[in-house]
């Protein structure tokens, strides 16, 4: 597999200077390029053609991890092996952690960032479902100077589709400061260590004063649709103080309202059993982190 012809290859040393760089190009003649670990693949099968590459690597405004008492912003050329390494992201933000360590092999960890991933957005990726059930809102500046902000339940609208127009450059992720109480976890399952997700988990609570569930957020991935909420096992998990039966019966209601997909990793009943048990696990490891936090 070889990509079509590539006329320019262009590493701006600044967001305005790639910004410049894709002004004169049409819809789908040139591309921004984070860690490449997708979009390289992509080429390389031709589907993607751009006659200009826009590599962001060097653009040192958009890398970096800022955690005070303002909330969290993870700059958009971060990559993977930062985010598992970040000490503090710990309760709330625990399943960053969880997702960037088990992201691919070695190397896509070290070259791989959580922009590109958002952007990607491809079916079985650990970092989109995680952003997504901790509620990230992305912040994107288009060719013309305009900026706006997108929660992720906007930002990701399916497999391989995301709302950001070609000329603008994802900057950010960030989150207000979380309320007390408040615990995350994400696992994935694949059929090797460092496989794609078969089906992957994000679960976000937090708990009341008494110890019961009064906020949650969950995400799936490994599905056909890509990253998506799972609103049913949200609503059973709100009142549960995080006992067996209530996060059983949750990853029920998941299993039994999620549409899944057959093909060679798995068949559609499996994908419905692996909601069911590893949810579960995950929605624990997410209540005990809320318990310490």
């Amino acid at each position: 597999m070889f990509p079509a012809k590539i006329e320019k290859y262009l590493r701006p040393q600044s967001i305005e200077e790639a910004l410049s760089a894709i002004a004169p190009y049409e819809e789908g003649e040139a591309i921004f390029l984070a860690g490449g670990q997708s979009a390289m693949q992509a080429m390389k099968a031709r589907m993607l053609r751009p006659r200009c590459i826009i590599d962001l690597q060097d653009i040192n405004e958009l890398k970096g991890i800022e955690h005070n008492e303002n909330g969290l912003t993870i700059g958009a050329m971060t990559r993977y092996i930062e985010i598992a390494k970040a000490r503090t992201l710990q309760g709330p933000f625990s399943a960053l952690h969880d997702a960037a360590s088990h992201v691919g092999d070695r190397q896509v960890r070290n070259r791989g960032t959580i922009g590109g991933s958002l952007c990607w957005n491809y079916a079985a990726s650990c970092t989109p479902a995680a952003v997504l059930a901790l509620d990230g809102q992305l912040d994107l500046l288009d060719s013309r100077g305009s900026t706006r902000s997108l929660p992720a339940d906007d930002f990701l609208l399916g497999a391989l589709e995301t709302a950001r127009a070609e000329d603008e450059i994802l900057l950010s992720v960030s989150w207000p400061p979380p309320p007390r109480r408040t615990g995350s976890a994400y696992k994935k399952w694949g059929q090797i260590k460092d496989a794609l997700p078969v089906v992957g988990i994000c679960v976000k609570v937090t708990l009341d004063g008494s110890g019961c569930c009064d906020a949650a957020r969950i995400a799936l991935t490994g599905l056909a649709n890509g990253a998506q909420r799972a609103p049913d096992g949200e609503t059973g998990l709100i009142g549960s103080d995080g006992q067996n039966v209530a996060i059983e019966n949750a990853m029920e209601a998941i299993a039994e309202s999620t549409e899944t997909h057959s093909d060679l990793s798995a068949s559609a009943a499996y994908r419905k059993q692996l909601i069911r048990t590893l949810g579960t696990k995950v929605a624990k490891t997410a209540f005990e982190r809320a318990r310490q936090n």
